[in-house]
C-alpha cells in the first residue's frame, strides 16, 4: 500500500479506479481480498461513473458487469468535475482528468476511504489533503 496508513476501522468507503475494476473482474488476489475486507468491514464499495468509460468495451465485459453489480455507481455531477478542475490546477497533473475525477469523488465519500488504483503517485498528491484517505496500489 503506498501512501498514509491506519488502522483498519469499521465502515467507511473504498474506491476502485480502472484497474481496481478490471483486477476485480480478473479476480485479482489484492483486489479480492481488499474487496473481502471491505465487506467484512460492511463499507461501501463505489466507482466513478468516469470510470466505466475507462473499463466497458462491449458484450464480453460478462465478468467487469458482474463486479459493477455489487458497486455503487458515482455519477460524475458539476460539482465533482469543478472539484476535479481544481485538484489538476493545485498539483499542475494537468493530463490526469480522469485520475482527478475519481479522485475528487473519493474525497467527497464517507471515511476512511480506500482508494484502489494503478497510479499510486498521482492518486497520493490528487488526494493529500485528507489525512483519512489511503491509497492502495495494484
Amino acid at each position: 500500500m503506498a501512501g498514509r496508513r491506519g488502522r483498519t476501522a469499521l465502515g467507511g468507503t473504498v474506491v476502485l479506479d480502472a484497474d481496481g475494476v478490471s483486477k476485480a473482474a480478473a479476480a485479482d488476489r489484492l483486489v479480492h481480498a481488499m474487496l473481502l475486507s471491505a465487506r467484512h468491514r460492511d463499507a461501501r464499495v463505489v466507482v466513478s461513473a468516469v470510470t466505466l468509460a475507462e473499463v466497458l468495451r462491449g458484450p464480453r465485459d460478462a465478468a467487469t458487469y458482474r463486479v459493477l453489480t455489487r458497486i455503487a455507481e458515482l455519477p460524475v455531477t458539476p460539482e465533482v468535475g469543478c472539484a476535479a478542475g481544481a485538484l489538476l490546477g493545485s498539483t499542475g497533473l494537468s493530463g490526469a482528468t480522469v485520475d482527478a475525477v475519481v479522485a475528487a469523488t473519493a474525497l467527497r465519500q464517507t471515511g476512511p476511504v480506500l482508494l484502489v488504483t494503478s497510479d499510486p503517485s498521482d492518486m497520493a498528491a490528487l488526494t493529500a489533503s485528507r489525512s483519512d484517505l489511503a491509497v492502495a496500489a495494484v
